[in-house]
Protein backbone atom coordinates (compact mmCIF):
# COMPACT_ATOMS: atom_id res chain seq x y z
CA UNK A 1 0.00 0.00 0.00
CA UNK A 2 1.53 3.47 -1.17
CA UNK A 3 1.29 6.14 1.32
CA UNK A 4 1.98 10.00 1.02
CA UNK A 5 2.91 11.44 4.47
CA UNK A 6 1.01 14.94 4.58
CA UNK A 7 2.19 17.71 7.46
CA UNK A 8 0.08 20.45 9.00
CA UNK A 9 -3.04 21.33 6.89
CA UNK A 10 -2.57 21.21 2.81
CA UNK A 11 -5.24 23.30 0.93
CA UNK A 12 -7.95 21.60 -0.38
CA UNK A 13 -7.04 22.06 -4.60
CA UNK A 14 -3.42 21.10 -3.52
CA UNK A 15 -4.51 18.24 -1.80
CA UNK A 16 -6.21 16.88 -4.88
CA UNK A 17 -3.75 17.56 -6.95
CA UNK A 18 -1.41 15.88 -5.46
CA UNK A 19 -3.06 12.47 -4.49
CA UNK A 20 -5.94 12.15 -7.30
CA UNK A 21 -8.19 10.74 -4.63
CA UNK A 22 -6.52 7.80 -5.62
CA UNK A 23 -4.66 4.99 -3.29
CA UNK A 24 -3.58 5.55 -0.06
CA UNK A 25 -2.69 7.85 2.16
CA UNK A 26 -0.87 8.16 5.53
CA UNK A 27 -1.25 10.63 7.94
CA UNK A 28 -0.38 12.39 11.10
CA UNK A 29 3.55 12.26 12.27
CA UNK A 30 3.86 8.99 13.65
CA UNK A 31 6.62 7.70 15.87
CA UNK A 32 4.66 4.17 15.88
CA UNK A 33 3.82 2.07 12.24
CA UNK A 34 0.52 -0.01 13.12
CA UNK A 35 -0.04 -3.76 12.17
CA UNK A 36 -3.73 -4.20 10.95
CA UNK A 37 -6.76 -3.20 11.62
CA UNK A 38 -7.76 -1.32 15.10
CA UNK A 39 -3.81 -1.20 15.42
CA UNK A 40 -2.43 -1.74 19.49
CA UNK A 41 -4.09 0.79 20.86
CA UNK A 42 -1.37 2.03 23.92
CA UNK A 43 -0.76 5.43 25.27
CA UNK A 44 2.28 7.00 25.01
CA UNK A 45 4.87 9.57 26.89
CA UNK A 46 2.72 11.75 28.97
CA UNK A 47 -0.55 9.72 27.82
CA UNK A 48 -0.44 10.55 24.04
CA UNK A 49 -2.76 8.26 22.19
CA UNK A 50 -0.43 6.21 20.14
CA UNK A 51 -1.88 3.27 17.47
CA UNK A 52 -2.71 2.82 14.04
CA UNK A 53 -6.23 3.52 12.51
CA UNK A 54 -7.18 1.88 8.94
CA UNK A 55 -10.05 3.61 6.82
CA UNK A 56 -11.19 2.33 2.89
CA UNK A 57 -14.54 3.31 0.63
CA UNK A 58 -15.59 6.15 -0.73
CA UNK A 59 -13.83 8.21 -2.98
CA UNK A 60 -16.44 10.87 -2.35
CA UNK A 61 -16.12 10.71 1.45
CA UNK A 62 -12.02 10.27 1.27
CA UNK A 63 -11.36 14.00 0.97
CA UNK A 64 -13.17 15.01 3.90
CA UNK A 65 -11.76 12.14 6.16
CA UNK A 66 -8.44 13.19 5.15
CA UNK A 67 -8.92 16.68 6.48
CA UNK A 68 -10.48 15.05 9.64
CA UNK A 69 -7.58 13.06 9.81
CA UNK A 70 -5.37 15.65 9.27
CA UNK A 71 -6.48 17.73 11.84
CA UNK A 72 -6.87 15.24 14.21
CA UNK A 73 -2.83 14.28 13.58
CA UNK A 74 -1.94 17.53 14.53
CA UNK A 75 -3.14 16.81 18.53
CA UNK A 76 -2.08 13.24 18.37
CA UNK A 77 0.88 12.61 16.41
CA UNK A 78 1.58 9.34 17.53
CA UNK A 79 -1.65 7.98 15.76
CA UNK A 80 -1.16 6.60 12.56
CA UNK A 81 -4.26 6.71 9.96
CA UNK A 82 -4.00 5.24 6.69
CA UNK A 83 -6.62 5.95 4.29
CA UNK A 84 -7.71 4.17 1.00
CA UNK A 85 -10.05 5.34 -1.80
CA UNK A 86 -11.68 2.08 -3.11
CA UNK A 87 -15.59 3.07 -3.67
CA UNK A 88 -18.09 2.21 -0.93
CA UNK A 89 -19.11 -1.46 -1.92
CA UNK A 90 -15.33 -2.26 -2.39
CA UNK A 91 -14.88 -1.12 1.25
CA UNK A 92 -17.29 -2.96 2.94
CA UNK A 93 -16.48 -6.31 0.42
CA UNK A 94 -12.69 -6.45 0.77
CA UNK A 95 -11.36 -4.38 3.89
CA UNK A 96 -14.23 -3.56 6.30
CA UNK A 97 -16.34 -6.53 6.62
CA UNK A 98 -13.53 -8.71 6.27
CA UNK A 99 -11.94 -7.25 9.08
CA UNK A 100 -9.24 -5.68 7.80
CA UNK A 101 -10.36 -1.78 8.69
CA UNK A 102 -11.84 0.09 11.00
CA UNK A 103 -13.78 2.54 9.51
CA UNK A 104 -15.66 2.30 5.90
CA UNK A 105 -16.72 5.91 3.63
CA UNK A 106 -19.82 5.00 1.92
CA UNK A 107 -22.28 7.58 -0.27
CA UNK A 108 -25.00 4.99 0.89
CA UNK A 109 -25.76 3.17 3.40
CA UNK A 110 -24.52 0.14 3.70
CA UNK A 111 -26.58 -3.18 1.96
CA UNK A 112 -28.08 -5.98 3.90
CA UNK A 113 -25.65 -8.37 1.96
CA UNK A 114 -23.09 -6.59 3.23
CA UNK A 115 -24.03 -6.58 6.96
CA UNK A 116 -24.66 -10.07 6.80
CA UNK A 117 -21.11 -10.44 5.46
CA UNK A 118 -19.73 -8.43 8.14
CA UNK A 119 -21.69 -10.42 10.41
CA UNK A 120 -20.22 -13.92 9.27
CA UNK A 121 -16.85 -11.89 10.42
CA UNK A 122 -17.98 -10.98 13.52
CA UNK A 123 -17.67 -6.98 12.22
CA UNK A 124 -20.73 -4.90 13.66
CA UNK A 125 -20.71 -1.90 11.74
CA UNK A 126 -21.89 1.36 13.40
CA UNK A 127 -23.70 4.22 10.87
CA UNK A 128 -22.35 7.60 11.62
CA UNK A 129 -24.04 10.43 8.70
CA UNK A 130 -20.95 12.80 8.24
CA UNK A 131 -22.06 15.37 5.60
CA UNK A 132 -24.49 16.22 2.58
CA UNK A 133 -23.54 15.83 -1.47
CA UNK A 134 -24.98 17.24 -3.97
CA UNK A 135 -24.30 15.12 -6.75
CA UNK A 136 -23.17 16.61 -9.80
CA UNK A 137 -23.41 16.30 -13.65
CA UNK A 138 -20.51 18.21 -15.40
CA UNK A 139 -20.30 18.44 -19.44
CA UNK A 140 -17.58 20.05 -21.15
CA UNK A 141 -17.10 23.92 -21.07
CA UNK A 142 -17.94 23.97 -24.84
CA UNK A 143 -21.39 22.57 -24.72
CA UNK A 144 -23.16 25.04 -25.15
CA UNK A 145 -26.31 23.61 -26.15
CA UNK A 146 -27.09 22.23 -22.62
CA UNK A 147 -27.13 24.13 -18.90
CA UNK A 148 -29.83 22.08 -17.76
CA UNK A 149 -31.03 18.17 -17.80
CA UNK A 150 -34.36 16.93 -16.53
CA UNK A 151 -34.11 13.56 -14.53
CA UNK A 152 -35.75 11.85 -17.57
CA UNK A 153 -32.82 12.94 -20.23
CA UNK A 154 -30.50 12.06 -17.26
CA UNK A 155 -32.41 8.60 -17.26
CA UNK A 156 -32.26 8.25 -21.10
CA UNK A 157 -28.72 9.01 -21.26
CA UNK A 158 -27.75 6.53 -18.43
CA UNK A 159 -30.15 3.67 -19.07
CA UNK A 160 -28.85 0.37 -20.55
CA UNK A 161 -32.12 -0.27 -22.51
CA UNK A 162 -31.36 1.09 -25.68
CA UNK A 163 -28.56 3.51 -24.89
CA UNK A 164 -28.42 6.39 -26.86
CA UNK A 165 -25.48 7.10 -29.16
CA UNK A 166 -25.58 11.03 -29.98
CA UNK A 167 -27.00 13.53 -27.78
CA UNK A 168 -29.94 14.39 -30.31
CA UNK A 169 -31.04 10.88 -29.73
CA UNK A 170 -31.95 12.57 -26.48
CA UNK A 171 -33.70 16.11 -26.68
CA UNK A 172 -34.03 16.10 -30.71
CA UNK A 173 -32.80 20.38 -30.17
CA UNK A 174 -29.19 18.77 -29.00
CA UNK A 175 -26.52 17.99 -31.67
CA UNK A 176 -26.29 14.75 -33.69
CA UNK A 177 -22.76 14.34 -32.09
CA UNK A 178 -21.70 11.46 -30.77
CA UNK A 179 -21.89 11.06 -26.69
CA UNK A 180 -18.26 10.32 -24.70
CA UNK A 181 -19.89 9.33 -20.83
CA UNK A 182 -17.57 9.13 -17.60
CA UNK A 183 -18.74 8.03 -14.00
CA UNK A 184 -17.75 5.71 -11.85
CA UNK A 185 -17.59 2.05 -11.00
CA UNK A 186 -19.98 -0.05 -10.30
CA UNK A 187 -18.01 -0.63 -6.79
CA UNK A 188 -18.67 3.28 -5.78
CA UNK A 189 -21.37 4.46 -3.76
CA UNK A 190 -21.90 7.31 -6.23
CA UNK A 191 -22.75 4.64 -8.84
CA UNK A 192 -25.24 2.90 -6.50
CA UNK A 193 -26.99 6.13 -5.60
CA UNK A 194 -27.33 7.12 -9.41
CA UNK A 195 -29.26 4.29 -10.22
CA UNK A 196 -31.73 4.51 -7.06
CA UNK A 197 -32.21 8.44 -8.06
CA UNK A 198 -32.34 8.55 -11.75
CA UNK A 199 -32.49 5.05 -13.36
CA UNK A 200 -34.86 3.11 -10.31
CA UNK A 201 -34.04 -0.33 -8.35
CA UNK A 202 -36.63 -2.06 -10.64
CA UNK A 203 -35.27 -0.30 -14.01
CA UNK A 204 -33.29 -2.08 -16.70
CA UNK A 205 -29.71 -0.77 -14.53
CA UNK A 206 -27.19 1.41 -15.55
CA UNK A 207 -25.04 1.44 -19.22
CA UNK A 208 -22.45 -0.40 -19.11
CA UNK A 209 -20.20 1.51 -22.55
CA UNK A 210 -18.55 4.11 -20.72
CA UNK A 211 -15.49 4.95 -19.14
CA UNK A 212 -15.55 4.16 -15.76
CA UNK A 213 -13.10 4.92 -12.90
CA UNK A 214 -12.71 5.39 -8.95
CA UNK A 215 -10.37 8.44 -9.44
CA UNK A 216 -12.57 11.41 -10.06
CA UNK A 217 -9.88 13.00 -11.29
CA UNK A 218 -10.16 11.18 -14.16
CA UNK A 219 -13.82 12.19 -14.87
CA UNK A 220 -12.88 15.90 -14.68
CA UNK A 221 -9.80 15.16 -16.98
CA UNK A 222 -12.67 13.13 -19.87
CA UNK A 223 -14.99 15.48 -19.74
CA UNK A 224 -12.43 18.65 -19.97
CA UNK A 225 -10.74 16.94 -22.97
CA UNK A 226 -14.11 15.98 -24.89
CA UNK A 227 -16.99 18.50 -26.26
CA UNK A 228 -19.45 15.94 -26.36
CA UNK A 229 -18.63 14.44 -23.18
CA UNK A 230 -20.42 14.43 -19.94
CA UNK A 231 -19.85 12.60 -16.24
CA UNK A 232 -21.05 12.52 -12.60
CA UNK A 233 -19.63 12.56 -9.44
CA UNK A 234 -19.51 13.93 -6.22
CA UNK A 235 -20.08 18.16 -5.75
CA UNK A 236 -16.85 18.17 -3.57
CA UNK A 237 -14.62 17.65 -6.99
CA UNK A 238 -16.41 19.59 -9.26
CA UNK A 239 -16.07 22.56 -6.73
CA UNK A 240 -12.24 22.62 -6.82
CA UNK A 241 -12.56 22.14 -11.14
CA UNK A 242 -15.26 25.21 -11.82
CA UNK A 243 -13.03 26.14 -14.64
CA UNK A 244 -12.37 22.97 -16.18
CA UNK A 245 -16.07 21.82 -16.88
CA UNK A 246 -19.88 23.01 -16.45
CA UNK A 247 -22.40 21.61 -13.93
CA UNK A 248 -25.84 21.44 -14.92
CA UNK A 249 -28.85 22.13 -13.14
CA UNK A 250 -31.46 19.96 -12.51
CA UNK A 251 -35.06 19.83 -13.63
CA UNK A 252 -36.99 17.06 -11.65
CA UNK A 253 -40.32 18.69 -12.76
CA UNK A 254 -40.03 21.73 -10.56
CA UNK A 255 -38.07 23.97 -12.61
CA UNK A 256 -34.47 24.04 -13.00
CA UNK A 257 -31.85 23.95 -9.53
CA UNK A 258 -27.94 23.93 -9.88
CA UNK A 259 -26.16 22.08 -7.58
CA UNK A 260 -24.80 23.59 -4.59
CA UNK A 261 -24.15 23.55 -0.97
CA UNK A 262 -27.32 25.87 -0.67
CA UNK A 263 -29.33 23.97 -2.41
CA UNK A 264 -28.47 21.19 -0.74
CA UNK A 265 -28.74 21.90 2.57
CA UNK A 266 -32.24 23.79 1.54
CA UNK A 267 -33.81 20.40 -0.20
CA UNK A 268 -34.08 21.97 -3.00
CA UNK A 269 -31.58 19.83 -5.06
CA UNK A 270 -33.73 16.81 -5.64
CA UNK A 271 -32.93 14.07 -6.39
CA UNK A 272 -29.43 14.61 -6.59
CA UNK A 273 -28.73 15.51 -2.63
CA UNK A 274 -27.65 12.86 -0.50
CA UNK A 275 -26.61 12.10 2.92
CA UNK A 276 -22.50 10.65 3.58
CA UNK A 277 -21.64 7.74 5.83
CA UNK A 278 -18.77 6.69 7.56
CA UNK A 279 -19.24 3.17 8.83
CA UNK A 280 -17.13 2.69 12.53
CA UNK A 281 -16.19 -1.29 13.65
CA UNK A 282 -17.95 -1.15 16.60
CA UNK A 283 -15.29 -3.94 17.90
CA UNK A 284 -12.61 -1.19 17.07
CA UNK A 285 -14.13 1.22 19.22
CA UNK A 286 -12.68 -0.62 22.01
CA UNK A 287 -8.63 0.66 21.02
CA UNK A 288 -8.71 4.19 22.79
CA UNK A 289 -7.17 6.09 19.72
CA UNK A 290 -9.60 4.46 17.30
CA UNK A 291 -13.02 5.98 19.81
CA UNK A 292 -11.41 9.37 20.28
CA UNK A 293 -11.09 9.84 16.29
CA UNK A 294 -14.65 8.61 15.67
CA UNK A 295 -15.73 11.03 18.73
CA UNK A 296 -13.64 13.93 16.92
CA UNK A 297 -14.50 13.32 13.56
CA UNK A 298 -18.24 13.76 14.60
CA UNK A 299 -17.87 16.79 16.85
CA UNK A 300 -16.58 18.63 13.86
CA UNK A 301 -18.83 17.54 11.46
CA UNK A 302 -21.03 20.36 11.65
CA UNK A 303 -17.31 22.84 11.16
CA UNK A 304 -18.75 25.26 7.88
CA UNK A 305 -14.86 25.70 8.06
CA UNK A 306 -13.83 21.83 7.42
CA UNK A 307 -16.63 20.30 5.99
CA UNK A 308 -17.86 23.21 3.42
CA UNK A 309 -15.29 25.75 2.87
CA UNK A 310 -12.30 23.20 2.42
CA UNK A 311 -13.72 20.18 1.57
CA UNK A 312 -17.06 21.29 -0.18
CA UNK A 313 -19.98 19.70 1.29
CA UNK A 314 -22.95 20.93 3.76
CA UNK A 315 -22.45 20.45 7.20
CA UNK A 316 -24.69 18.20 9.69
CA UNK A 317 -27.05 20.23 11.86
CA UNK A 318 -26.56 20.52 15.42
CA UNK A 319 -29.26 17.84 15.55
CA UNK A 320 -27.91 15.58 13.09
CA UNK A 321 -24.55 15.38 14.93
CA UNK A 322 -26.14 14.98 18.11
CA UNK A 323 -27.77 11.98 16.51
CA UNK A 324 -24.96 10.43 15.54
CA UNK A 325 -22.56 11.38 18.43
CA UNK A 326 -25.22 9.56 20.67
CA UNK A 327 -25.22 6.23 18.35
CA UNK A 328 -21.50 6.60 18.61
CA UNK A 329 -21.12 6.49 22.00
CA UNK A 330 -23.24 4.04 22.48
CA UNK A 331 -21.20 1.75 20.63
CA UNK A 332 -18.40 3.21 22.20
CA UNK A 333 -19.83 1.91 25.59
CA UNK A 334 -20.44 -1.80 24.60
CA UNK A 335 -16.99 -2.08 22.64
CA UNK A 336 -15.50 -0.75 25.80
CA UNK A 337 -17.70 -2.81 28.28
Amino acid sequence: MTKESTSGRVSRRKFLAATGTVGAVGLAGCTQSGGGSGGDSENGEDGELSGTIDIAGSSTVFPLATAMAERFGEDHSEVNINIQSTGSGGGFANHFCPGRTDFNNASRPVQPEEEDACSENDVTPVEMTVATDALTVVVNNEADWVDCITVEELRQLWSAEEPPETWSEVNSDWPDRELELYGPTDASGTYDYFIEAILGEEGPGHRQDYSATEQDRTIIQGVEGSETAIGYLGFAYYSQNQDRVKALSVDDGSGCTEPSLETARAGEYTPLSRPLFTYAKQEALAEEHVAEFARYWIENATSQDIVADEVGYVPLSDEDQQAAMDALESAIENAQG
